[in-house]
Order: C-alpha cells, then sequence, then structure tokens
C-alpha cells in the first residue's frame, strides 16, 4: 500500500526546527543519520498520530487528526519541509543504506504532492474515512496498562465528530463502490461500541468520572458514525452521472500511481507486457501438465482440443478436493506447523520462534476487501502480536461458499498459506522490523512486500514444498492469478474494461472460479495499482536471483540470498539490487 502523508499533517512538526549543517564524508552521512531517525520521525509521528499508533509509537495515542483543509495544507508545508531538508544534504557523500533512504523519502516528497493535489481521493472515497485503526492499535496493539489506553481512547473519541464532519465537507463526487464499501464498514465499526469497550471499561480502574467521559465520547462518536453512515445512504439514493464519478482514474492516473507506488524503474505499460508474456508461457505450461494428469483423473472423457478447455477441465476436477465450510480457518491454523518444518528442514531462511503469529477473524471493521490478510507488529512494537486475518464462510449461501472453496482447495490453500504467513508475509514483516533504517520499515514498498510473498510461493514448490504435477498445475494457476491481477487492474483503471471483459480475464483465461473472480472484481473497482504489486515485485526478485546466481555461480546460497535480501527492509527491489549487485 501506498504511503502517502495524510491529510492530517501538523503545521507545528514543521516549523522551528534547527537548522542541521553538513559536513563531507562521515559527518555527512552521519549528520543526515541523525535528521532522519530524529527530526524527520519525531515530526512524522506528530503528524500521523494513528499511522504512529499502527507502526507501535504510542506518543500520541490520544490525538485524532481531523482530515479537513487545514491538514491538507499542512500535509504540503510538511513535504515542502521534508524536500528542503533532503537538498542540505549532499546525497553524493551519504553511505548506500542513507542513499536508499534518501530516494525513498524524495519519493515520499513527490507523492505527496500528487496525492493531495492531483489524485484527491479524499472527494470521491468515502472509505478513507474510518477510525477503525485509531481504536484498534490502541487497544489490542499498545502494552501499557488498561487504564491509560482507556483514556487515550476516550480522547480520540471526542474527535470523532469532528472528524466525521471534515469527511462530509470533503466528499463531493464519490463512487458508489466506495460508498457501499463506507456504509459496511461504518456500520462494522459499532462492534467496537458493543461488544469490545464496554467489556474494556468495565475491568478498568478508572474513576467514576473517568468512566463517565469515557461514556459520554463514545455515545457521541457512535452517534457521529452512524450519522455517518446513514448520511451516505440517503445521498447513495440520489446517485446519478451528475453527483457521481466512475472508479475508474484513467491512464495518465494511473501511470503515475504506478511510478510513486511501485518504484520498479520502469514503466505501468512495460510491465503490463511483461504480465502478457507471463500469461502465455503459463498457459503452455498448464496445457502440459493437463495433458500428462489427463490419464489419471478423466481417462474416461476424450481431452478438448481447445486448451483453455482442457486446463478448466482438470483444475475442476482437482478442485473438488478442498476442506469443509466449517473447518475453513481451522484448516489453515493445522497447516502453520507443517510449513515451519518444511522451512528448517530445507534450511531455506532462519525463522524466529519467539514471534508466535495468531490466525483470527477477520475484524468486522476491516470486513468487505480481502478474505486473508496479515496484521504485523510496528516497529515500535516488535514483541506485538500477528494475527492472519481469515474471514470465515459463515454469511455465505452454500453456493458461494462451495464456490469458494474450489477456488481455495487442498492445492490452493498451502499456496494462500505460505503467501500470507510463512515464509511470506509474515517472515517478510519480522525482518523488516530488525533492519535498523526506519525509514525503510516505515515507507515499505508495497511491490517488494508482495513481491516477495509471490516469490517464495514458486521457490517454496521449487524446493520440494507437496511437489507433483498437480501441486505444479495449481501453482500455475496461482501464479496466473496474480499475472492477471495486473492485467485486470491496468485494464479496468487504465483501459476502461466492462466487467464482463474482466469475467472472462479472470474466469476464461484465468480458471478462477465465480466467486472468487466477482470478488476481484468489486476489489479491483476499491484500489488502484495495489492489485499489479504482486506481479511487478515478484519479477524483480526473480530478476534479482537470476542476476545474483549468474554472478556467483557455485557460491550462490539460496538461504544467504533470502536474508541478504530481506537484510534491507521493505525497500524497492530496485534499490535493494543496487545494495546487493555491486
Amino acid at each position: 500500500m501506498p504511503f502517502a502523508l495524510g491529510a492530517a499533517i501538523l503545521l507545528g512538526a514543521c516549523q522551528n526546527k534547527p537548522k542541521e549543517t553538513t559536513t563531507a564524508g562521515g559527518d555527512a552521512d552521519k549528520a543526515f543519520s541523525e535528521w532522519k531517525d530524529n527530526a524527520f520521525m519525531d515530526s512524522l509521528w506528530a503528524a500521523n498520530p494513528v499511522w504512529a499508533s499502527a507502526q507501535g509509537y504510542h506518543k500520541y495515542d490520544a490525538v485524532l487528526s481531523i482530515p479537513d483543509a487545514i491538514g491538507r495544507k499542512k500535509a504540503l508545508a510538511f513535504a515542502d519541509w521534508t524536500e528542503s531538508k533532503l537538498k542540505s544534504y549532499d546525497y553524493d557523500q551519504l553511505s548506500d543504506v542513507n542513499k536508499t533512504d534518501y530516494k525513498l523519502l524524495s519519493n515520499l516528497v513527490a507523492s505527496s504532492r500528487f496525492y493531495e493535489n492531483e489524485f484527491k481521493e479524499y472527494e470521491w472515497n468515502p472509505a478513507s474515512y474510518n477510525v477503525g485503526d485509531a481504536i484498534d492499535y490502541v487497544i489490542n496493539n499498545n502494552p501499557a496498562p488498561l487504564d491509560e489506553k482507556l483514556k487515550n481512547i476516550s480522547s480520540r473519541l471526542a474527535q470523532v465528530p469532528a472528524y466525521y464532519t471534515a469527511a462530509k465537507e470533503n466528499i463531493s463526487k464519490p463512487t458508489q463502490e466506495h460508498t457501499k464499501l463506507a456504509i459496511m464498514q461504518s456500520e462494522g465499526l459499532l462492534y467496537f461500541f458493543t461488544d469490545v469497550l464496554p467489556d474494556s471499561l468495565k475491568a478498568s480502574h478508572l474513576s467514576d468520572a473517568d468512566k463517565a467521559s469515557f461514556q459520554k465520547n463514545a455515545e457521541e462518536a457512535k452517534k457521529a458514525i452512524t450519522a455517518y453512515a446513514t448520511w451516505l445512504k440517503t445521498e447513495q439514493k440520489g446517485f446519478s452521472k451528475d453527483n457521481t464519478r466512475s472508479f475508474a482514474i484513467g491512464k495518465e492516473l494511473y501511470g503515475k500511481k504506478f511510478n510513486y507506488d511501485i518504484q520498479c524503474g520502469i514503466s505501468a505499460d512495460q510491465m503490463y507486457q511483461k504480465a502478457l508474456d507471463r500469461k502465455a508461457v503459463l498457459h503452455s505450461d498448464m496445457y502440459a501438465l493437463t495433458t500428462q494428469l489427463w490419464p489419471k483423473y478423466l481417462k474416461d472423457k476424450p481431452m478438448p482440443k481447445d486448451t483453455l478447455v482442457a486446463i478448466r477441465a482438470m483444475i475442476d476436477k482437482l478442485s473438488e478436493k478442498h476442506c469443509k465450510r466449517d473447518s475453513f480457518m481451522a484448516t489453515i491454523e493445522h497447516q502453520m506447523p507443517e510449513l515451519v518444518a518444511f522451512i528448517n528442514e530445507k534450511k531455506l531462511i532462519t525463522l524466529d520462534p519467539t514471534k508466535p503469529l495468531k490466525v483470527r477473524k477477520t475484524p468486522e471493521y476491516m470486513a468487505g476487501v480481502a478474505g486473508a490478510s496479515i496484521n504485523s507488529p510496528g516497529p515500535y512494537d516488535k514483541d506485538g502480536n500477528t494475527y492472519y486475518n481469515v474471514t470465515p464462510l459463515t454469511n455465505y449461501t452454500p453456493e458461494k461458499a462451495e464456490s469458494y472453496l474450489r477456488e481455495y482447495n487442498d492445492y490452493v490453500l498451502q499456496i494462500l498459506n505460505i503467501h500470507e504467513a510463512i515464509p511470506g508475509h509474515y517472515v517478510q514483516l519480522i525482518y523488516s522490523n530488525r533492519n535498523p533504517s526506519m525509514i525503510k520499515t516505515i515507507f515499505g514498498n508495497g511491490a517488494m512486500i508482495e513481491g516477495w510473498a509471490c516469490y517464495v510461493e514458486r521457490m517454496m514448490i521449487e524446493a520440494g514444498y507437496h511437489q507433483s504435477p498437480e501441486m505444479q498445475l495449481f501453482y500455475d494457476k496461482w501464479n496466473l492469478r496474480e499475472v492477471c491481477n495486473f492485467l485486470l487492474d491496468y485494464n479496468i483503471q487504465a483501459n476502461g474494461w466492462s466487467k464482463e471483459q474482466v469475467m472472462d480475464l479472470l474466469v476464461k483465461q484465468g480458471f478462477q472460479q465465480s466467486a472468487e473472480a466477482e470478488e476481484k472484481y468489486k476489489r479491483a473497482t476499491l484500489s488502484q495499482v495495489q492489485l499489479a504489486s504482486y506481479f511487478s515485485g515478484q519479477t524483480e526478485i526473480f530478476e534479482l536471483r537470476d542476476e545474483m546466481k549468474k554472478k556467483l555461480g557455485d557460491k550462490f546460497d539460496l538461504k544467504a540470498f533470502h536474508e541478504q535480501f530481506l537484510s534491507y527492509g521493505s525497500a524497492p527491489v530496485k534499490e535493494i539490487r543496487t545494495l546487493m549487485v555491486k
């Protein structure tokens, strides 16, 4: 995800900072390190208190920034201040690590201006206003005593009415898709007030006065959230072409957002061509595997001449093998130890047994976008819990549940767990938190993060994890899914593809189940570029690995490659490459 600064930058964070002096050589590098680790980070967290809470920095847990016009001006002022400080340092005098951080901060400045001045999501995305994290990261991720946490939450709750007043003033031509999501998530927020906060308040030792103040602030916050959802519902009834806009951002904005978010060194158009080429390779490989497997599973049926039809028939047959609806989460939990054992046996990467992974039901306020995701503790809260969020199939119809389970069959579910958990996101984020550069940890590059999770899927299969023609076929299908993510995202946002074109790509050419395709279409209407990060990131990592193999020859060690790669934090792959290939 992109880390453009939010609308609530505090202008005071940009003022009255002592002027750093820089000298040549080691002194310049030391001065830059001092500035980025102290003055910059202090200003950043004062300006973005909820983001700070999410990263485990709890100094500003009592503050909720208001996303109004004043806040947007302050965001631009913060970008100007950051740029002026960067210009005061001689880039050529910096170490390799600091050069990378310098580039990341330069991208932050440029992307902040892009998001505030051109992208203007605050005008058309009602779902961007959500105080769930502001509550969740204090109550669940802060190790402070309960009473202290509740006092901070009470302070934030007191600011919620002003937050949603600003939201309503900002929204002009929203998309219908983001409005529907905002209504659902706003209603999901209410569980904090019915299930979480009352129990916490009851268990606290706050004074009667503090409890009364908390309850008053909670009631007013609940009213503001409910009123926001009602306002969106009322406005939605009158939606027309005159007061709404398309979710598609267009080719020009897409190209710019791709450059700022992905930071891969080539254009969106160039990566799009790589995705088309990869799709052709995967179709060829999948047909060869289908031909190999046909006599084993479908020997009584003639093999279709149409390659896509034949592949689909084999996938449909193998997809019959899946867990039961009620055991979906339990199946995921049971696969975690198996992944750990395999990685340790094959010596693929060093795992940290002191950082447990907890599988949990996706919180209500996060529902509606992804079926599985990782919530990892921030760099200031390295001992916090890492959650593997899984959306259960409770609310699915029997038909939709069966379609979903066929998509996440016994083969694919293992690949999903590799991606989301071990050695994917969960492991990468632990390594990222170890990196001494806070900049690389905080401004994590989405393409590198998603790229690593995609890279390890294939790496694990190559290492022999449940290796078989069946597993290879479903890995190819899963990899095709990541390729189609890019093709879908690019075409729906930049080329105006219809839903029918999307479904043809995902179902006919990508062999996805209808329920999965529907969810992916919905996701593609709610986000931009993020779906392109999977293919972009893994492509760069595989190209880097090939380059390192060629360079080192017999001395190449896969585990050493993995640990060196992750040691640089969540920096863009192109910047990691400059540090590894010298």
